[in-house]
């Protein structure tokens, strides 16, 4: 009976962390780089985050080297200069509907709610970024509806415009993406990209509107910001081809 209750009571080391209790308690609330006006949940070399990306894990020694990072768990060039530009130029959003395509930790969505627009989806497909995306949104005092799926397979929901940062870091990411930005043009719905410059990056189907230095992650300390580009995505005027996805030389 004893042993009964010793195997029922005890609990399961193997079950997976609540995301949003762990990031509240493991990761600090801090102010974006280059943008003082948004606040977010990052990791940090004593965060643990192992705990939470790999569950399973029963074997986290202090001190050892975490994996590497989720997305949503820090901040990135293509989102970063997306939310400035949105801060610096409010109309961009104000009175429309916005997603924002590949969330992370929701900076650009946030910056979009605080510029004023309408509503602000955000789609996100991992389960801690689904967390970290609505704590980010109540630190900073803005509402934002997250959808924790794939979009890109259908149709665009009801908006006004996409703002796209860092979608083109792989080749298998931008073939799903690119489909459904030209779907959303035959929408009528407006697209903006940020990005430094990754190689996936469809640089034909691009017009520059700004550029700002700002940190990305894994930059070396002390290495010179190089400039990252907010575009806005074109229709194609030939049909899609590897050539449009491609790095440049």
């Amino acid at each position: 009976m004893g042993d009964k209750l010793a195997t029922d009571e005890a609990p399961d080391r193997r079950s997976r962390l609540d995301p949003a209790t762990f990031i509240k308690e493991n990761m600090r609330l801090v102010a974006v780089p280059a943008l003082p006006e948004i606040q977010f949940y990052t990791a940090h070399p004593g965060s643990g985050l192992r705990r939470l990306v790999e569950p399973e894990d029963e074997n986290d020694e202090d001190g050892s080297p975490e994996p590497q990072p989720p997305y949503w768990a820090y901040a990135w060039a293509g989102g970063t200069v997306l939310a400035r530009y949105v801060l610096d130029r409010p109309t961009t959003v104000a009175g429309r509907r916005v997603l924002d395509l590949g969330a992370g930790s929701g900076i650009v969505g946030i910056a979009a709610a605080k510029a004023g627009a309408r509503e602000v989806i955000a789609a996100e497909i991992d389960r801690n970024g689904v967390a970290a995306l609505g704590l980010n949104a109540a630190a900073n005092g803005v509402a934002i509806t997250v959808i924790g799926k794939d979009i890109t397979t259908g149709s665009p929901p009801a908006i006004d415009l996409v703002l796209a940062g860092d979608v083109f870091y792989g080749q298998d990411v931008a073939w799903r993406v690119i489909p459904f930005l030209d779907r959303c043009l035959a929408a009528g719905i407006e697209v903006l990209v940020g990005d430094p410059g990754r190689a996936y990056l469809p640089r034909s189907r691009l017009l520059l509107l700004a550029e700002y230095e700002v940190p990305d992650f894994g930059q070396t300390k002390g290495k010179a910001l190089e400039p990252s580009g907010v575009f806005r995505f074109e229709a194609n005027m030939v049909p899609a081809s590897a050539a449009d996805i491609r790095s440049s030389p």
